[in-house]
């Protein structure tokens, strides 16, 4: 079990420049190491936090020697512990975060222990920002009008937020219209450096949402992760990770006038994506830092999912100290951060020779070879330079259907379809804009793209250009900052007078929520085939995810999102073809409207104020009038609500015992499901909308609620029922038991039935039966999502057999008492000869100390079959887990004893 600390020598005081001291530290340097000059920045922050963490236990001294070896070590793939410093929630998963807690309170209450000992470990904040779907645009009243219409699709779930923001401590709860999470997490929750009662350690933190890297922009680890990581960090439990390598990418030279910092990200995107980065991390450095703001920098860190890294880490310096004080971080804050980085050598000063920093491969970029550009028309890594549009938009229209094909036959390509928009006669060609958003974290954090979309708004309103009515035009920021330095610069009317209105503060067209467009564009669209398209300053661009009818979509800048609106199309040549006809009757081009970057960096200067961010974010927590107004009770134990088919308390801990349940093996199971390789959490996980005759509709149906009113799985997050319905539903999925049939169904061994995977679950549990799945390679790949493992435990599933799983998903198997077994190398069910109709018993000792991670176990079947697994237990944390049936029971039970 946990011991002291072995590192305590080398905690050191943290003197003040005027005398006295910050606080106490774990001091690299201290270590006398020479391996510490050579790491990487960012795996330095691993490095300190395995050793202000190490206990012999979670995390061993053999962890720490492991990340100083990371130069020898980090190839061969091995696995480290990692604490991080804080988690990050948006509402989508925060909510079953909270339901998590909450059941815990009523666990530990019913073992007579105290409730209110059930609280996050490290500090969590939860940002509401997913439920903005642009219903009203194009009008100044757009904000309350959405706002509205938010709170009445959401009022439960937000309510039983707001329950736990003053249920629980250490857990900050930011109202929905405050921002994007990615954006207030870094203009507001970031600490850079944390001191908590004296300890100094930087700040680092895992988020449930992939952008969750935008904060590695601000020199902060921060990467996102699924529900069960999550809730594991909150409850002061280490997440396992292979230790990464790290691409070392130099940034030389400077960007040249007129380019940003979208067309910047949008070449590092295609080159990281080329070069190949899936899993690591990637640092940058070089002078070319010098010239590269924060907000910038932040905008290359936060599309590392889109180029496939775990994060894009920018180490802290000047330029860092600098935005932290824009932002209203107090003197003596920054002060601290300082004097803490430079200290332990995690600060990064260009007045001094380059470090001597060894990284895994290495790429280089000169800035002044970046050029504008978009990216699409289905993926975000396919860019496109400005000059090559129009040639490549028509390649498009010719290529055969794919990620850079529609395959519209050349006869079709001049099709005009004419219709009615509002009395007025109108028409539509491919490649006509629908949708014009500056929208996404991405680019709404950053100020001189927001401001320079307004200067292009400026100028073309003064020339005479407007955009067509029939656009669906919007303007989501990530912050209330945005709105005040956008009023402060005066710019803020031009933007309303082409249609780019402030539409709420949130996640809108870039994850989908782009609402509906005019009836009359969406029948010309359908009616006549066409490939409309979409522009937009997000960071996804994948078919089907902006919007159904568009299936061209871009990515731009807020600057070029302006200049296509006014265009009306994507098929134009800026530099030959202008953009309308000005007032004066004259052709106005896209040089006439575009803003140098002197003009933009006078604006920014003259209008992003410190006393902004400071008044933004004073208010914050203090919600707004719809949030105010949600009654909810006073109470630490939630009052669950039988009847709620949004919030539901899941069955985890019932008849839970102070005494752990000890290992349980599996007798006489049936296989549920038989599976081939590759195997998703898509798969697996509950997502997107509730099909008419699924489970989940049945459910939902019976207690009243109209088909209408489903709403997506993703919103009823909270109910444990309508997920375990919704497990293993894609409709897409291939199961052997069906014999070539694909969907979401499967076989109940016993009497042959076809039925739903939930209902054939459903029917082995009356019979008291335990299930197992079969499964191929790479089980539980993709994104990490909790209910991938949650679900299948519902579903009664005691282990899962198969030939190699996603690393994380076998960690969420594991906290949720679901055995992971490998089949040995060169066997899989079907050498084994393996059919799924048998009966599988797997044998565990009774006493887990006498189970060893990694050990071989029997799997025996009832027509006589017998092979070998390895268990996939793989750290002694696991077997503790096993033991008390789940990670979450292991920590109740623990807390009851301190």
């Amino acid at each position: 079990m946990a011991s002291e600390n072995p590192f305590r020598s080398i905690l050191k005081a943290l003197e003040k420049p005027d005398g006295g001291e910050f606080g106490n530290y774990y001091s690299l340097p201290a270590l006398n190491d020479p391996r510490i000059d050579k790491l990487p920045y960012s795996i330095r922050i691993l490095l300190e936090s395995a050793i202000r963490n190490c206990d012999e236990f979670q995390v061993k001294s053999k962890d720490v020697e492991k990340i100083l070896d990371w130069e020898n070590t980090s190839p061969k793939q091995v696995e480290i512990p990692f604490k991080p410093a804080r988690v990050l929630l948006q509402d989508f998963t925060g909510v079953p975060a909270v339901v998590d807690l909450a059941c815990m309170r009523d666990a530990m209450n019913n073992l007579g222990g105290d409730s209110n000992k059930i609280n996050p470990l490290v500090p969590v904040d939860l940002v509401i920002d997913h439920s903005v779907q642009v219903d009203v645009a194009r009008s100044e009243n757009a904000v309350q009008a959405n706002m509205e219409l938010e709170f009445q699709r959401n009022k439960e779930r937000f309510a039983f937020l707001k329950w736990g923001s003053n249920a629980f401590d250490n857990m900050l709860v930011v109202p929905p219209g405050s921002g994007i999470v990615h954006q207030v997490n870094l203009e507001y929750l970031a600490r850079v450096v944390f001191n908590t009662n004296g300890l100094l350690y930087p700040d680092s933190v895992v988020g449930t949402d992939s952008h969750t890297t935008m904060i590695d922009g601000l020199g902060v680890a921060g990467w996102g992760v699924g529900g069960i990581e999550a809730e594991a960090t909150m409850l002061g439990q280490p997440m396992s990770m292979v230790l990464p390598g790290v691409v070392g990418f130099k940034l030389t030279g400077k960007l040249r006038d007129g380019m940003t910092a979208t067309d910047l990200v949008l070449t590092v995107t295609q080159m990281l994506r080329k070069h190949g980065v899936v899993g690591k991390f990637v640092e940058f450095h070089g002078e070319g830092m010098r010239e590269l703001s924060l907000a910038d920098r932040a905008t290359i860190a936060n599309m590392s999912p889109e180029y496939g890294a775990t994060m894009g880490f920018f180490p802290v310096d000047h330029v860092t100290l600098q935005y932290l004080k824009l932002t209203g971080r107090s003197d003596d804050t920054v002060s601290m951060i300082e004097a803490y980085l430079r200290a332990n050598k995690m600060f990064v000063d260009y007045s001094e020779p380059e470090s001597k920093t060894v990284y895994s491969s290495n790429l280089e970029l000169n800035l002044e070879g970046v050029e504008p550009c978009v990216s699409g028309p289905k993926r975000p890594h396919d860019r496109v330079p400005l000059r090559e549009m129009k040639a490549d938009w028509h390649s498009c229209l010719d290529n055969r259907v794919g990620f850079k094909g529609f395959a519209v036959p050349k006869e079709a390509q001049s099709k005009v379809a004419e219709f009615n928009f509002n009395g007025t006669p109108a028409h539509l060609r491919h490649g006509d804009v629908v949708i014009a958003a500056i929208t996404s974290c991405t680019n709404t954090s950053n100020p001189s793209v927001m401001l320079g979309a307004a200067l292009v708004a400026k100028k073309a309103c003064e020339l005479g250009l407007e955009v067509k009515p029939w656009i669906k035009t919007s303007l989501a920021p990530g912050s209330g900052v945005v709105t005040k330095y956008l009023a402060k610069s005066g710019l803020q009317q031009y933007l309303n007078q082409l249609g780019f209105s402030i539409v709420g503060y949130g996640c809108t067209t870039c994850i989908g929520n782009s609402g509906d467009i005019h009836e009359a564009v969406a029948s010309a669209i359908v009616d006549n085939d066409l490939v409309a398209s979409a522009v937009l300053s997000g960071n996804r661009n994948f078919e089907g995810r902006v919007h159904p009818l568009t299936r061209a979509n871009y990515l731009a800048s807020p600057p070029l999102v302006v200049a296509y609106a006014l265009a009306g199309t994507v098929n134009i040549d800026f530099e030959t073809e202008p953009l309308g006809t000005g007032k004066d009757g004259k052709q106005i081009f896209f040089r006439d409207i575009w803003p140098s970057n002197k003009e933009v960096a006078e604006v920014v200067q003259s209008s992003v104020l410190p006393d902004m961010f400071k008044a933004t974010y004073e208010a914050i927590t203090k919600g707004n009038s719809m949030w105010n107004q949600l009654s909810v009770a006073s109470g630490t134990l939630y009052e669950w609500d039988p009847e709620s088919t949004y919030i539901h308390e899941p069955p985890y801990f019932k008849g839970m015992t102070m005494s752990p349940p000890g290992p349980h093996g599996v007798k006489d199971a049936y296989c549920l499901l038989n599976f081939g390789d590759s195997i998703t959490t898509d798969h697996i996980s509950p997502a997107g909308s509730i099909h008419k005759d699924s489970p989940a509709a049945k459910y939902l149906m019976e207690r009243g609620v109209d088909r209408r009113d489903f709403n997506s799985y993703g919103s009823r997050r909270g109910n444990d029922e309508i997920m375990a319905r919704g497990t293993f539903a894609n409709i897409r999925i291939v199961n052997k038991h069906l014999k070539g049939e694909v969907g979401p169904k499967t076989v109940h061994i016993p009497t042959g039935e076809k039925l739903s995977v939930f209902d054939a679950a459903l029917k082995y549990r009356n019979e008291g039966r335990d299930t197992i799945i079969l499964a191929g390679a790479e089980y539980g790949s993709g994104s990490s999502r909790d209910w991938a493992a949650k679900g299948p435990m519902l579903l009664g599933v005691k282990a899962v057999i198969s030939k190699s799983f996603e690393r994380i998903h076998r960690s969420n198997l594991v906290g949720m008492g679901i055995i992971p077994l490998c089949f040995k190398t060169g066997e899989d069910a079907e050498t084994l000869g393996l059919t799924g109709q048998e009966l599988y018993t797997i044998e565990l000792p009774n006493n887990v100390s006498e189970i060893k991670p990694g050990q071989d176990v029997t799997v025996i079947t009832n027509n006589g079959k017998s092979f070998t697994c390895t268990l996939r237990f793989d750290t002694e944390v696991e077997l503790a887990y096993f033991n008390h049936g789940g990670i979450l029971q292991y920590v109740i039970r623990n807390l009851i004893k301190q």
